[in-house]
C-alpha cells in the first residue's frame, strides 16, 4: 500500500530498516536494470553505508535518479573495466559510462593493488558518473590499512568567487588515514556551504533551506530550495572553497581526459549525454618511513592530543574527522537505518514494478 503523505505542517513519516535488507533490496532492484549481480552489490553497499554514516543525501534517496539514467542507455550497466598502467605506480581507467561506485571501487582496489609493490597507487578515472559518498572509498583503503586521497569533479552548480554563474562542481576533497586504537582520521568534505543533495531533500520534504547555502537564478540570497536549485550554491569560506573545487577540477578532470570547466553533464537536467566525470585516487602504505606499529602509536598520539585541548566555550567534546559518521554508523548499525517514506516512495513503486519485493520497514526504530 502506498505510504500516505503527510498532513500539512506535520512532519514527514519516519521509518526503519534494516541495512543488510536495505542491502537486499537495493541489489535485487539493480539486478534488474541488468547489472551483475557484483556490481548490484557494490552499488547497494556503498548507498547503505552512505545512510548508515548519516550521510543521507548520498543514500538510498539518490538511487531512483541513477535507476532513471539506467533506464534513458545515459548509463552502461557493464562496463569491461581494466586499469591501464602508464607508469609503474599510476594507471589509467576508462569507466566506460559505468555507474561511479563500480568505477571508483574498481580504481581504488588498482591504487592500492599498486601501492602494496610500490608503496604508492595512484589511479585516475574518465567517463565515470557520480560515484555517491567520497568517503567510501577511503574507507575502502582505511580497513586495508592505507592512507588515501579521493577527487572527483562534478556538473555545474557552484560559481567561482566573485561570479553568480555556475561553473564549479561541488566537488568533494576527501582524504584518510588508518589509526592505532583511536580510530582513524577521515575527511569527507564538499567545498561548498551544503550539498544539492540537501536542498533536493527540502523541496521534496517542502521544508526551506538556510539563507546561506544558494543564491537564485538573479543572484539574491534564497531560503526557497526551488529557487536555489534554479540558482546555484555558494562556495564554502568564499575563494577557499572556490579554490578548493578547482583543483578537485584539475585533478579529477583536467588530468583524466574527462569533462571539465562546466562540462560534466548534470545527472539530473541532461538527459542527451553520459555525465564523464572524472575521479582521481590515491593510496598510500602508512609504514613507508617506520614500522607500522610506530606509525598507529604516532596517530593515536595525534588524536591524543587533539582531544586534550581545553574545550571552547559551548562545547562538549573535540571530535576527529569522521567520529560522527562512525558514531552514527554504530548507533543505526542496532536501531536500523531511518528513512523518510517520501524518499523511499520511488524505490518502493518501482520495485513492485519490477517484481521485487518491497523493503520492510517498521515504525520504531529496530532495537525499541
Amino acid at each position: 500500500m502506498t505510504q500516505q503523505e503527510p498532513a500539512p505542517g506535520q512532519p514527514p513519516e519516519t521509518v526503519y530498516a534494516d541495512p543488510e535488507a536495505a542491502r537486499r533490496f537495493v541489489t535485487a532492484l539493480l539486478e534488474t536494470y541488468d547489472l551483475p549481480a557484483a556490481d548490484a552489490r557494490i552499488v547497494a553497499q556503498c548507498l547503505v553505508r552512505a545512510d548508515l554514516r548519516g550521510v543521507d543525501t548520498h543514500g538510498l534517496m539518490r538511487l531512483p535518479g541513477y535507476l532513471d539514467r539506467l533506464r534513458r542507455g545515459l548509463v552502461n550497466a557493464r562496463p569491461n573495466l581494466k586499469p591501464r598502467r602508464v607508469m609503474p605506480a599510476v594507471a589509467h581507467l576508462d569507466g566506460e559510462d559505468g555507474l561511479g561506485f563500480v568505477v571508483a571501487t574498481r580504481a581504488m582496489a588498482e591504487a592500492m593493488a599498486i601501492a602494496r609493490e610500490m608503496g604508492i597507487g595512484m589511479v585516475s578515472a574518465k567517463r565515470s558518473t557520480h560515484f555517491g559518498m567520497a568517503a567510501t572509498y577511503l574507507l575502502q583503503a582505511i580497513e586495508a590499512g592505507f592512507i588515501a586521497l579521493v577527487f572527483t569533479n562534478a556538473s555545474r552548480a557552484m560559481p567561482p568567487w566573485g561570479g553568480r554563474e555556475a561553473l564549479l562542481g561541488t566537488s568533494p576533497f576527501a582524504a584518510g588515514a588508518p589509526g592505532g586504537e583511536k580510530g582513524p582520521f577521515i575527511l569527507d568534505m564538499a567545498p561548498s556551504v551544503a550539498a544539492r543533495g540537501k536542498i533536493r531533500r527540502a523541496i521534496r520534504l517542502g521544508e526551506p533551506i538556510p539563507i546561506d547555502y544558494a543564491l537564485d537564478a538573479d543572484g539574491k540570497p534564497t531560503t526557497d530550495p526551488v529557487k536555489a536549485l534554479a540558482g546555484v550554491v555558494l562556495p564554502m569560506g568564499g575563494p577557499k572553497g572556490s579554490g578548493l573545487s578547482m583543483l578537485m577540477d584539475i585533478l579529477g578532470g583536467v588530468i583524466s581526459g574527462a569533462g571539465f570547466a562546466g562540462d560534466v553533464a548534470d545527472q539530473y537536467k541532461d538527459y542527451t549525454r553520459a555525465q564523464n566525470v572524472g575521479h582521481f585516487f590515491l593510496a598510500i602504505k602508512p609504514d613507508l618511513f617506520m614500522s607500522a606499529e610506530e606509525y598507529r602509536q604516532r596517530m593515536d598520539v595525534l588524536v591524543e592530543r587533539v582531544k586534550a585541548v581545553p574545550l571552547a566555550e559551548g562545547f562538549e567534546e573535540i571530535l576527529m574527522p569522521g567520529e560522527p559518521e562512525a558514531r552514527q554508523e554504530q548507533r543505526r548499525l542496532g536501531a536500523g537505518i531511518p528513512y523518510q517514506t517520501k524518499d523511499l516512495e520511488p524505490l518502493q513503486e518501482d520495485a513492485r514494478a519490477r517484481g521485487v519485493p518491497p523493503l520492510a520497514t517498521r515504525a520504531t526504530p529496530l532495537d525499541a
